[in-house]
């Protein structure tokens, strides 16, 4: 009973409908179940589940990230333009946009968490202001090829493996990306972040330093999106519509995997298999032959049906709790399930005040 409720709620949701698309994929085109094949589908899937885990960080301490798309293009002609044909230079390059992501997410947390402007102005400002720049170095067409070794990252891979053959560099990055973000959740970072989209006054009156906080997450959020970049230029090419909508299907993925729009409930691995249905759904679409046009609105239903799933959810368990009779009051109440994906309490936000301050 316990795994059918689990299934059906928005976290556990997600799993499911990735395998009945996954199935459907492969009824209609059985060559998919080849392991190589399964290995093409998580490479394309990697970049958008990366700038999901950095839109995940921003969500669950209910903000927002909308310079994620312009960031990645930015970033691309950067490397575009920068590397050129020296392969000297990647490295040097590679760190400049690190520092140039991190700067943005600083950037964006400052405004949003010391002058008070909503995120979404923020970053749909940011958003702004770096597709300009993008479209007056570019002209607005493709510009910059850069060396070999550099697009090898997101292209290349380790080949001669047994059964799947070809283990691509982005299915790596991607892993390692998922366990670091996995690991933060855990530390007292993450706790924070849940505790704040929860409850930010209460957060602050535990003493933890929120607006630091946030703006870490902003930066996880720009790093993500750099990391994307790198991938994207492997097989993407190097054009000013590259990364264009990647912050509107982050946070479609997202949604999807019942984190909550508002912050202080969400799963990161659910979010991310939101990345992968979203991947499946638009390969399932394609081999169906339906319009590639339509994907706007396939994705519009989907963040309508996701919120409205996941609030009505949300509201039917509030009501079970509110008609629950009274515990004991000699008797110590047992902790929910998924207690660490729920929603997070004031006292959270003070067990990680004094680990933090020393961040």
């Amino acid at each position: 009973m316990n795994a059918l409720r689990t299934l059906v709620s928005p976290r556990g949701a997600v799993f499911l409908l990735l395998v009945i698309l996954l199935v459907a994929v492969t009824v209609l085109n059985p060559n998919f179940a080849e392991p190589g094949q399964i290995m093409r589908y998580i490479q394309r899937v990697a970049p958008v589940a990366i700038v999901a885990i950095g839109q995940y960080f921003v969500i669950i301490a209910g903000e927002f990230d909308l310079s994620q798309g312009s960031l990645i293009t930015a970033q691309v002609i950067v490397a575009g333009n920068l590397v050129g044909q020296d392969d000297s230079r990647t490295i040097p390059v590679l760190c400049l946009m690190v520092v140039l992501g991190l700067f943005v997410g600083l950037l964006n947390g400052l405004l949003t968490t010391l002058l008070r402007v909503p995120s979404f102005i923020v970053t749909l400002g940011m958003m702004l202001a770096l597709l300009g720049l993008v479209l007056w170095w570019t002209g607005g067409a493709a510009t910059g090829n850069p060396a070999d070794s550099f697009r090898q990252i997101g292209r290349g891979g380790i080949r001669d493996i047994p059964l799947i053959d070809f283990l691509p560099w982005s299915v790596l990055v991607l892993a390692a990306w998922l366990a670091l973000a996995i690991w933060l959740t855990k530390r007292p970072l993450g706790k924070l972040l849940i505790a704040i989209g929860d409850n930010a006054r209460a957060t602050r009156y535990s003493g933890a330093r929120d607006w630091w906080v946030t703006t870490r997450a902003f930066m996880i959020s720009s790093l993500s999106a750099t990391l994307s970049a790198v991938l994207l230029v492997g097989y993407a090419g190097v054009h000013p519509s590259v990364g264009r909508g990647y912050e509107f299907i982050a946070i479609t993925a997202v949604v999807l995997g019942g984190v909550v729009l508002g912050g202080g409930r969400g799963w990161i691995v659910a979010a991310v298999a939101g990345a992968f249905v979203l991947e499946a759904l638009f390969l399932l679409l394609n081999i169906a032959g339906v319009p590639s046009s339509l994907r706007d609105a396939v994705q519009g239903v989907i963040i309508i049906a996701a919120v409205a799933y996941s609030g009505l959810v949300f509201r039917s368990r509030r009501r079970g709790a509110a008609h629950t009779p009274s515990p004991d009051p000699g008797k110590k109440p047992d902790a929910p399930a998924g207690a660490e994906v729920s929603s997070a309490s004031p006292a959270l936000a003070a067990e990680g005040v004094a680990e933090t301050r020393g961040d």
